[in-house]
């Protein structure tokens, strides 16, 4: 009778422990793929991203928003040359120069206006090449095999009662880690969708540019470009710090702390990426 009681005790005792090395496993493994699926999302352009949505884009810009801003731009040049003939006492010490400024003004607002979609894919390819080559100084995954094999030798020589309260902490751990990445993968597609609008209405605020008083809408929308651009860059140091975080983690000391640990470090990261976005606009300027 003892030993059918110690073998069904020993039998619960390995499921318990394979059923605890396999959540951690799929832990991350999961964690691994989000944190892959974060790099390349943040690495593409919005032509790379979704060829399909970038095309829709490109079109809605070019047909619909570009004879908008056409039309906005035909009002700023106008208000632009009233002002430069009222300000010098109704042209009495008018200088015939300033026509030719106002001209010359005018031919790079309607250039700059043309040519609208290539800047601001400009500006998107800049910052493309900027995560690019921080990705190879940034680790963007976490090995954890040797700190795996280790806990496993811990697991062995735990009690039942401690085993089972470890399976259950690594159970609701491992359901937190699945909200998570829902959370990542709003952040990382959010932000693209972001791009998206931003880009659609690109020629309406590039129009107001030619004029002092209009050009800061223009200005501020450079702005909120650069900082959506390089929103991914700190991105990617949120991730590149979350793997150093997690690869410092001992699992095999004590598995309950190590398992709360992971938790945090996951919640504080999408935290981080969730304020990466007010971050960069604070950096760049943009309101």
């Amino acid at each position: 009778m003892d030993s059918l009681k110690d073998s069904l005790a020993q039998w619960f005792k390995d499921a318990l422990v394979d059923g605890i090395m396999g959540r951690f496993e799929g832990m991350f493994d999961s964690l691994n793929a989000e944190i892959s699926g974060i790099a390349a999302q943040v690495g593409a352009t919005p032509a790379g991203w979704n060829a399909g949505v970038f095309s829709m884009i490109k079109s809605i810009s070019e047909t619909v928003v570009l004879p908008i801003a056409g039309i906005v731009l035909t009002f700023v040049l106008c208000y632009e040359l009233i002002q430069l003939i009222m300000e010098r006492n109704n042209m009495h010490e008018f200088d015939s120069f300033n026509i030719f400024k106002w001209m010359f003004k005018t031919y790079v607002a309607v250039y700059v206006l043309t040519n609208t979609f290539d800047i601001v894919m400009a500006v998107f390819e800049l910052a493309q090449n900027v995560i690019a080559g921080s990705s190879g100084h940034i680790s963007g995954s976490v090995d954890a095999a040797l700190a795996l094999d280790a806990l496993r030798e811990s697991l062995e020589g735990m009690e039942l009662p401690e085993l089972f309260g470890l399976f259950l902490e690594s159970f609701i751990v491992s359901l937190a880690l699945k909200a998570m990445s829902v959370c990542i993968f709003i952040i990382a597609y959010g932000r693209m969708l972001e791009i998206y609008l931003t880009v659609s209405v690109a020629p309406i605020p590039f129009a107001t540019m030619a004029n002092r008083e209009w050009g800061q809408i223009g200005n501020n929308y450079i702005k909120s470009l650069f900082a959506v651009a390089f929103q991914g860059f700190l991105i990617m140091v949120c991730v590149g710090i979350y793997a150093v975080l997690l690869g410092g983690v001992a699992l095999s000391s004590n598995a309950h702390i190590a398992i709360w640990t992971l938790l945090g470090y996951t919640v504080l990261l999408c935290f981080s990426l969730f304020k990466t976005g007010s971050l960069a606009k604070s950096i760049f300027g943009a309101h």
